[in-house]
């Protein structure tokens, strides 16, 4: 046994916290401690006084089930967390949760647990880290430049979304980023031999990384030298290191048993002994929390920093002013006035228009004023029309705004969070609508996380035609309102799609889905940007009306013809278009006006069930699509204006 007593902090705080809980994983904990003691003592540069300084390395656990490691670790640095928060592991209210949290422990840098999404969040920061180095760093000052550190399991590397993630940090040659693989061979299931037989020095070769394989991950100096190598390699380094689960903790090292469980008094008792850790719980002397504590260092590396900062002041004013405002997120100073003015010439379009096409003019205006705005699409650039005359890929010039994804939506959402999680930059990129799918968990993430990831679904309804119920959404309008957290915007012309852009773009603690069409839209007027802004509002109001018709996007155009309809047979009808209903909760007079009337309905070419919360009558979708044209598919479905006007009819 190797007897580290600054490493077996770390085991003991991590075994302790697990065992008061009778909750958690301690044996990735034992297992990688003499890997983070390394790291954070001899390489990781960070201010625990100030974990969100700018330039610090970030550290991502994507193994997240591992918390309690991480937790330790923050509390030995000297970070605002207590020996008391760490007694109060996975108790309700806690800074400890069961998986780490970003804006709930001090120094987390994003929520994982869902394995795999860690390390493509890994990926998305130290790409961040290289497009801002290319954008504001000079010949003389390199004002951008840190590390991302990534530690990733088995599970990880099993999940698909490794695949994805690791190939396209390969590509672009992310020679900042460094993983630590801890090949242990054990999963929850048992040895993983059974199931898993992948040479991984062979599979990250394949994606143009740099390997350093073999590593035995509880010898110091052999990780120390690993470290070095990686940090001067041009492109990803995977690190795989060689450990022992819940190495010292007799029967149960190496073993599954003590993967997700306490130990047990007896097992505890016996890892005491093994490595001769003589305290009791939660009992660390002195002389280790001194050569644990970053705090000092941590100061004086952002006062250096600040003190580089000062001389690129001097030397590249204009850059200097743009990484002040990219620091803190915000937008530029004159960016409301000119995007209104921008609006207001919109209204001069009165062409029939794809709402992504829409957005692709809307997006010709952003990214000529927004540096930090970095799109992109799963290879489906000309049809989502994320890219612009603009758009220039990363690949080509790294200080660019445009990253082609490839057929990889999950990993593309997931590094899209790692983007904003890093800051600096707002991330949006494109799909289809029905593709979603394929990256939903992380489209579920940047929600819990509340950050600002802006995904673009185009093809949003069975209008898109021949490709059939494989490629028509129906239950996927309804799946991203029940997010909690979650802006969905479903505009329905010009003026709506700039309202949709503009709440995305302020929405700084939550993410916003933007549903386009594929087919022209027909022109009609919002003649208020306000109104579109505020997520809902009356297109359309009768004197004498008593139903309001409630539409979205390309339904909405489809209920004023309706309305025209029923007008001839003496029936008055109010028509609201709502593109979002969250934003319009949130105006609770504005609310009421829509959907406080005698009869309120719905009317939306998809899934009924997000609208029961706000009105009984909806006329939707609740079958799988078909394959032909779209407007035949339309008709089939009882969505044109003549067989609307009929349904409503049949209601009333």
């Amino acid at each position: 046994m190797i007897n580290n007593q600054t490493v077996n902090a770390l085991r003991f705080l991590s075994a302790d916290a697990v065992e008061k809980a009778n909750s958690g994983h301690p044996g990735m904990p034992l297992g990688m401690a003499d890997i983070a003691e390394v790291l954070w003592r001899d390489h990781l540069n960070h201010n625990p006084k100030n974990p969100l300084w700018f330039n610090r390395d970030r550290f991502v656990l994507s193994n997240g089930h591992g918390s309690m490691l991480l937790y330790s670790l923050l509390h030995l640095s000297g970070y605002d967390l207590s020996i008391d928060d760490i007694k109060e592991f996975r108790k309700l209210g806690s800074k400890t949760p069961g998986h780490p949290e970003v804006n709930v422990t001090p120094g987390v840098e994003t929520t994982t647990g869902p394995l795999g999404q860690g390390l493509a969040n890994a990926v998305g920061m130290a790409l961040a880290e290289k497009i801002l180095s290319a954008k504001l760093n000079t010949p003389d000052i390199d004002i951008i430049d840190h590390y991302t550190y990534c530690f990733l399991g088995d599970g990880c590397l099993m999940e698909g979304i490794s695949h994805e993630a690791m190939s396209l940090a390969g590509v672009h040659e992310l020679g900042k980023l460094i993983c630590f693989y801890d090949s242990n061979g054990i999963s929850i299931d048992g040895k993983i031999d059974e199931w898993y037989k992948d040479d991984i020095a062979k599979r990250c070769e394949a994606y143009n990384w740099h390997v350093i394989d073999g590593v035995n991950g509880h010898d110091r100096e052999a990780i120390n030298k690993a470290i070095e190598k990686a940090k001067i390699s041009q492109r990803p380094t995977m690190i795989v290191c060689k450990t022992s689960i819940g190495y010292g903790a007799g029967k149960k090292q190496d073993s599954e048993s003590s993967h997700g469980a306490a130990l047990g008094p007896e097992i505890i008792k016996e890892l005491r002994e093994n490595l001769q850790w003589p305290h009791p719980e939660f009992f660390i002397p002195k002389n280790i929390y001194s050569e644990w504590d970053a705090t000092e260092r941590g100061k004086a590396l952002e006062l250096e920093w600040e003190a580089l900062k000062d001389k690129f002041k001097d030397s590249a004013p204009e850059k200097y002013d743009l990484l002040q405002r990219l620091m803190v997120d915000r937008l530029p100073e004159t960016f409301d006035h000119d995007f209104n003015s921008f609006v207001s010439k919109l209204a001069e379009k009165t062409d029939d228009i794809a709402t992504r096409k829409a957005s692709q003019i809307i997006l010709e205006e952003l990214t000529n004023k927004l540096p930090e705005l970095i799109g992109g699409s799963a290879d489906l650039s000309g049809s989502n029309n994320t890219n612009t005359s603009k758009s220039i890929s990363i690949t080509d010039d790294p200080s660019g705004n445009y990253i082609f994804y490839g057929v990889r939506e999950f990993g593309m959402n997931a590094i899209m969070n790692g983007i904003s999680l890093h800051g600096g930059l707002i991330p949006y990129a494109g799909t289809f609508l029905v593709f979603m799918d394929y990256g939903r968990n992380a489209v579920r993430m940047s929600s819990l996380m509340g950050i600002r990831t802006i995904f673009v679904f185009s093809h949003d309804s069975i209008a898109l035609g021949e490709d059939g119920p494989t490629h028509q959404p129906i239950e996927h309008l309804s799946t991203l309102r029940a997010t909690p957290n979650m802006s969905t915007w479903r505009p329905a012309n010009l003026t709506e799609t700039a309202a949709a852009w503009l709440n995305a773009l302020k929405n700084e603690n939550s993410p916003t889905s933007i549903i386009l069409s594929r087919q022209n839209l027909r022109h009609f007027v919002t003649s208020n940007f306000e109104d579109a802004c505020s997520g809902g509002y009356f297109v359309k109001k009768m004197p004498n009306a008593k139903i309001n018709l409630i539409a979205t996007g390309s339904e909405v155009t489809v209920a004023l013809d309706a309305s025209e309809i029923l007008k001839k047979e003496g029936i008055e009808v109010n028509i609201a278009s709502v593109p979002c209903i969250e934003a319009l909760e949130k105006n609770k007079k504005r609310y009421d006006s829509i959907f406080d009337n005698d009869i309120s309905i719905a009317i939306e070419c998809s899934h009924p069930s997000s609208w029961y919360k706000h009105t009984k009558r909806v006329i939707g979708i609740d079958t799988y699509g078909e394959s032909g044209a779209g407007n035949d598919l339309l008709s089939h479905f009882g969505f044109t204006a003549a067989k609307i006007a009929q349904r409503i009819k049949e209601i009333l």
